[in-house]
């Protein structure tokens, strides 16, 4: 087990929280919060670069938003690159680390709409160069057996066990499994991963946090849950200034203005 001071979050008795950011503002406010390591949501990182969610956004705006994000946290920063942003495990190796030289200990790569056949190769090439570099990089395999709806009861477990296999063989340092909510699941997963950590995404119907942590979770996700709602709360305050319908609401947040102020300064 490799012990950089990110992998070693994954090992701890309290599973690793992580409030997804999607820029140098927000992750630094995460950080203020009392966060041991930053994440960054995958579709909040692409909206606030001008792209949509789903493997679009280009690898130099990303290395650029990870470099800024970088600089203004002391925490281990870990980015969501969904598939990596290429088909060929080689490309990917090379952002991946592109990535990591900005300053990320960690990354998330996800066999999505592919094979997990392909993100095993994307894993080997990854690990193969960092190996190369002498980069302690954590690679936390997603699979979206349950977001897809692939499988489901049984078949689904299986087949997630299936494919942790392939990418703990791969060298995948984690894995995370998004819409997995069901406890005995869970425990079946997490049993059978490991010693690899399982990430679980935040998710209505999920246990509690207590339940989480003895079912043997060790690592959790808000996903974009926090950008989407940043984004919906400034869509509705947009709408009434340019509807003219402001309230008291508008002016509620004054204060966050220095104090943001006085979060990046001196970074």
């Amino acid at each position: 087990m490799n012990d950089s001071p990110f992998h070693v979050l994954h090992q701890g008795p309290e599973p690793l929280m992580l409030a997804n950011a999607w820029d140098a503002g927000s992750a630094r406010l995460v950080e203020s919060l009392g966060a041991r390591a930053i994440a960054t949501t995958s579709a909040g990182m692409a909206w606030a670069n001008g792209y949509p969610d789903g493997d679009l956004l280009p690898p130099d705006r990303l290395a650029a938003a990870v470099e800024a994000i970088a600089r203004v946290v002391a925490v281990p920063l870990t980015v969501d690159m969904e598939g990596g942003y290429a088909d060929d495990p080689a490309a990917v190796a090379a952002t991946v680390a592109r990535i990591a030289g900005a300053g990320a200990a960690g990354i998330n790569l996800e066999d999505g709409l592919g094979t997990p056949e392909r993100l095993a190769a994307k894993i080997e090439a990854v690990r193969a160069r960092a190996s190369r570099d002498g980069v302690a990089v954590f690679v936390n395999a997603r699979t979206d057996v349950y977001l897809r709806g692939l499988a489901s009861g049984p078949a689904a477990v299986e087949e997630v066990l299936r494919r942790a296999e392939g990418y703990r063989a791969a060298g995948a340092d984690g894995l995370f499994v998004p819409g997995l909510v069901e406890a005995a699941a869970i425990a079946t997963v997490a049993k059978g991963i490991a010693p690899l950590p399982l990430n679980l995404m935040l998710l209505p119907g999920l246990p509690p946090l207590d339940e989480l942590r003895a079912l043997g979770v060790r690592r959790l996700s808000a996903g974009a849950w926090i950008a989407e709602a940043a984004y919906d709360l400034a869509g509705k305050l947009a709408r009434d200034v340019l509807t003219g319908t402001w309230d008291g609401r508008l002016f509620g947040a004054a204060g966050r203005h220095a104090a943001m102020n006085d979060l990046l300064a001196n970074r």
